[in-house]
């Protein structure tokens, strides 16, 4: 095949076994998100095991957000310098160890510990896995198929966990919420050695080590700050520090970034409009959407009496719809309207839903009462993630892709941390408020509980309604995803060509890196 050939025809260089690798790396997202929730379920019967206070329940969650969210960055630079293929199957071998050892702790100290390394290196899984997926499928007419089921995997596998902690906490033990990631993890790297081709820059680069520091710091001081603010209260002297200490921290990397030769974070890639509008609606969706997570579970299992099991079933409606909505949307509908109607659409959706919760009183039923708000939620859900995660990473340079993967899982982080920690205190506040001014009459406990609980999702509604805000506002009206111009396909077949000279003459083996998907001058403006 000649240069030009290899230029016009970029689909014939794409992955072998695409679908293969998809799965791979669906079941290894799937693995990082569950591990978000599986753990919450299991955290009554740890503390029972271990007899720790409830006040330390926390950390058992908080280690790992706090390790996840602040190393991701660093996660994705590593991913793009050494080769994504061994990132993530560090990553992977890395997981599986860490949560045998907290599978076997005897002490309160053990867990965190490995709940901490669990959350570093699901900071290197998870970049390197979009990352794979970015550059398996670039140039492929099956990449918005690829990213609607793997958009689905990472919406759906909050609810997903919380079914799969209460049955192993239910039928096995605590301990296997933490096991069952050896399953996952052991396989899915034994066949990633023999299936993945490994990606990295042509060239390594130094890694910004000022910005690193900047950036993971500042992110780790964001989210301690909302997480103590939800354990303790907003006023508390470690919550305003560390909120205070992430703002400076955050302007000083955004600073770094914009001086430094070899930015941690190009800004290039969160300043494109369509990107960063997608970035936006992810951390405002996970923001929304955790606090549906979190109360509804309260909801399920202390007014209407749900097991654990039960609960866990209760969502899968959310979960089935938003599959399918994903799937369809991403193949269907992203390729003729683009991202922004889809966005827009689920934003509203999803705001609807909320506004359906706030009507849940003592008596409500969960047929009649939480399920058409969890398949409407489920329908919204499915049109923001799965087409904002493939408009995130579309258009970037090959050598940043894991960088910017690195951005859509901290945003889901650090939505999620705030979006729980904000409506958990708002819930707390208007719960105690509702008990003071009702006295103590029967029946007011659940009446003041069920209020905590509407009143948050009228504040998830108010997020969901920015969201919609945003997508109007930042998404641009069409992102034009076609071909390049002849001038680009010839330099990067004169590109592919040369690397194979190289390979045959007996240089360093690599493998090429293929270019990321084709976005002509000025994608991502409005059309």
């Amino acid at each position: 095949m000649s240069v030009v050939e290899l230029a016009a025809n970029p689909a014939d260089r794409a992955e072998p076994n695409r679908w293969a690798a998809l799965a791979l790396l669906s079941v290894a997202q799937l693995m990082v998100v569950l591990d978000a929730t599986i753990v919450n379920i299991a955290l009554p019967s740890a503390q029972k095991a271990l007899h720790f206070s409830t006040s330390d329940r926390e950390w058992i969650v908080t280690a790992y957000a706090l390790a996840f969210g602040s190393l991701l960055l660093l996660g994705g630079k590593l991913g793009d310098l050494f080769g994504r293929k061994w990132t993530f199957i560090v990553g992977l071998a890395g997981f599986a160890v860490v949560s045998a050892i907290g599978g076997l702790a005897t002490s309160f100290f053990t867990l965190v510990s490995a709940r901490a390394l669990q959350g570093a290196f699901g900071a290197l899984l998870a970049p390197s896995a979009l990352g794979l997926l970015t550059v398996t499928f670039a140039g492929s007419p099956d990449r918005n198929k690829a990213f609607g089921i793997f958009g689905a995997i990472a919406g759906g596998g909050a609810s997903l966990g919380l079914l799969l902690g209460g049955i192993l906490t239910q039928v096995l033990s605590w301990r296997w919420c933490l096991y069952v990631n050896l399953v996952i993890a052991i396989p899915t790297a034994i066949f990633a050695l023999r299936l993945l081709v490994n990606h990295r820059a042509p060239e390594r680069e130094g890694i910004d080590i000022p910005g690193l520091l900047s950036g993971s710091l500042g992110v780790f001081a964001l989210v301690y700050g909302f997480s103590n603010a939800e354990r303790h209260s907003w006023t508390a002297t470690a919550t305003i520090v560390a909120l205070a200490a992430s703002v400076l921290l955050l302007i000083s990397f955004v600073l770094i970034e914009r001086r430094s030769s070899h930015p941690l974070l190009p800004l290039h890639i969160v300043r494109d409009r369509a990107r960063g509008g997608a970035y936006l609606s992810i951390l405002l969706s996970a923001a929304g959407i955790f606090g549906v997570f979190f109360f509804l579970t309260f909801f399920l299992q202390l007014n209407l009496h749900f097991s654990p099991i039960t609960s866990g079933l209760a969502f899968l409606p959310l979960t089935a719809v938003l599959v399918l909505t994903s799937t369809t949307a991403q193949t269907r509908v992203l390729p003729r309207t683009g991202p922004k109607p889809l966005v827009v659409t689920g934003m509203a959706l999803a705001l609807v839903g909320m506004y359906l919760f706030t009507r849940l009183t003592p008596t409500s039923t969960y047929a009649a009462n939480v399920l058409p708000g969890l398949l409407v939620v489920g329908l919204g859900l499915g049109c923001i993630f799965a087409p904002a995660i493939g408009t995130a990473t579309l258009g970037v340079e090959p050598k940043e892709t894991g960088v910017a993967s690195a951005v859509v899982n901290a945003c889901q982080q650090i939505g999620g941390s705030i979006g729980l920690a904000l409506l958990s205190t708002i819930s707390a506040s208007a719960t105690a408020s509702y008990a003071k001014s009702h006295g103590a009459a029967r029946g007011v406990a659940d009446a003041a509980t069920i209020h905590g609980y509407t009143t948050a999702f009228w504040w998830a509604a108010g997020i969901f309604a920015i969201g919609l805000l945003v997508a109007l506002v930042v998404l641009p009206s069409k992102v034009r995803t076609g071909e390049c111009s002849l001038r680009k396909a010839l330099s990067r077949g004169l590109a592919y060509a040369l690397h194979l000279r190289e390979r045959a003459g007996g240089a360093p083996e690599t493998d090429p890196v293929p270019e990321s998907d084709a976005v002509p001058a000025g994608a991502g403006r409005s059309g």
